[in-house]
């Protein structure tokens, strides 16, 4: 059987494993570099991937206890799937620069208080 708490615990390590990485991808790199670097681009859009698919194995009892806009990860997961031919390089900028460190924050929250 599944040990729901134990499954929480791995996909928000996941989720924090893929929030380092799209940092250390664009830790030197400038706005314009990202939207033209079509391989760098897609490595930070497989890790959202991974995040948004993630947060959907973690307990929700859990997660409704911060007020977060879980709903968006999915959400932005599910876009980067659906609608890749779509997707403005500047908005995922925008997404790294001001939501990736609010996200991680409140994701280590979690793993501190909850496991």
């Amino acid at each position: 059987m599944k040990n729901n708490q134990e499954e929480s615990l791995i996909r928000l390590t996941h989720i924090i494993n893929s929030l380092e990485k799209i940092k250390g991808f664009t830790l030197e790199i400038q706005e314009e570099e990202f939207a033209s670097n079509e391989m760098l681009f897609n490595a930070v859009l497989l890790q959202f991937i991974i995040i948004g698919e993630a947060i959907v194995h973690v307990e929700k009892v859990k997660l409704e206890k911060y007020d977060y806009p879980w709903f968006k990860i999915r959400a932005f997961r599910n876009f980067i799937a659906h609608e890749y031919f779509d997707i403005n390089p500047h908005a995922v900028w925008k997404i790294i620069i001001q939501d990736v460190p609010e996200l991680k924050a409140m994701v280590e929250k979690v793993i501190l208080n909850e496991f």
